[in-house]
This record gives C-alpha cells, sequence and structure tokens, in this order.
C-alpha cells in the first residue's frame, strides 16, 4: 500500500513541479512586457492575456500537488490536538460528504466547459492579439482527475492511520524553513546532550 501511495505521491509532484516551471515563463513574459511598455513605448497586446492564462495553469496544476504535500489551508486549531484516529475518521468523513463530489462534479462540469471552448477554438475577448484560451480551458477537467487520484491516496492513508492508529508516512521533497530550523535545533540540543555526557 506504501509503494501505491508514494507512487500517487510521485505524480502529484511530477504535475505541480512540472507546470511550476509556468512562474518562470511568467516573470520572463512580465519583464519583457515591464521593458517594452516602459522603455520602448511599445506596450504589447497579449501581456494581460498571456499573464492571466500562465497563471491560471499554474494555479489549477498545483492543486493535487499541494494536497499529496498536505498543504491546503484547514483550521487547524483544534485539529493538530486530536489524536491520530480521531483526525483520519474526521478527514475520510469530510473527504466522502464533501470531497469526492465537488471534485466529481468539477470535473463533469469541467468536460463540458473544456470541450464547448475546445470546439469553438475559443480566444480571448479581452485583447486584439485573439490569444487562445481553450488550451487553459482544457486543463479544468484534467485538474478534476488528478485532484480526484491524489484524493483516492487521501482517503487510503485516512483508513491506514485508522488501522494502525498513526498516519503513514508522506513522500516528502520539500521542508519549510520553519520545520528545518527545529529540525536542526533539535539535532544539536541532541549532540549537546551526548556529549556533556561523555564528559561527565
Amino acid at each position: 500500500m506504501t509503494r501505491f501511495l508514494y507512487f500517487i505521491d510521485s505524480l502529484s509532484m511530477w504535475v505541480g513541479k512540472s507546470f511550476g516551471w509556468l512562474i518562470l515563463v511568467l516573470t520572463l513574459g512580465t519583464s519583457y512586457e515591464v521593458f517594452v511598455r516602459y522603455l520602448l513605448r511599445a506596450p504589447t497586446t497579449w501581456a494581460f492575456d498571456f499573464s492571466y492564462i500562465t497563471y491560471g495553469g499554474l494555479f489549477l496544476m498545483a492543486g493535487a500537488y499541494t494536497l499529496s504535500r498536505n498543504g491546503h489551508v484547514r483550521g487547524d486549531v483544534i485539529y493538530r490536538l486530536w489524536p491520530p484516529r480521531v483526525q483520519a475518521a474526521i478527514d475520510l468523513t469530510l473527504y466522502i460528504i464533501f470531497f469526492l463530489p465537488a471534485v466529481l462534479a468539477w470535473i463533469y462540469a469541467g468536460w463540458q466547459f473544456a470541450k464547448m471552448s475546445i470546439q469553438f477554438r475559443e480566444v480571448s475577448i479581452f485583447s486584439p492579439a485573439g490569444v487562445p484560451v481553450f488550451p487553459l480551458k482544457a486543463l479544468i477537467p484534467l485538474t478534476g482527475v488528478f485532484l480526484l487520484i491524489q484524493g483516492f491516496a487521501e482517503i487510503a492513508r485516512c483508513i491506514l492511520c485508522l488501522r494502525q492508529g498513526s498516519w503513514p508516512q508522506r513522500l516528502h521533497d520539500v521542508e519549510e524553513l520553519e520545520s528545518a530550523i527545529l529540525h536542526e535545533q533539535e539535532y544539536r540540543r541532541e549532540r549537546e546532550a551526548q556529549s556533556g555526557g561523555k564528559g561527565a
């Protein structure tokens, strides 16, 4: 089961990091627009469309990755005080009642929305450049599919936690700076305690 969870986490990580490169594309495109607008006095007609399409793609495709890292915002003031089995029971209930129906509705509605946009080869109405927006809209149902896959992994984690009494390990590739600092301080205290014990 752990290999299955890690595989789904890896898939979400690959998708999230691949689309994460859009932030570089967005930065370069925006920098170019600022350069030509203010220094050359020749603004582009596509800058606004480019920015919301690029950021929209990045935002959409980061959802499953964030879910795999347990990174979505939650009101955990009380949640973190509960034992793992209670947390898992609450999470499992919420995934079944809210998450699954919402994501399935997202996929269904997104598919209808994307299909219509692709059929018409929809372009932006915000600029005369006619920037295609149907590729962005095609990402909407795809986002739902990746969220659904990751959601099944999270449901499996809840079930494992209910059985074992502790949360199964996640595939981590990043660590918050605050966590890294706390781990380093803990490591130093342990080293000092060991060296103090040897000196005695």
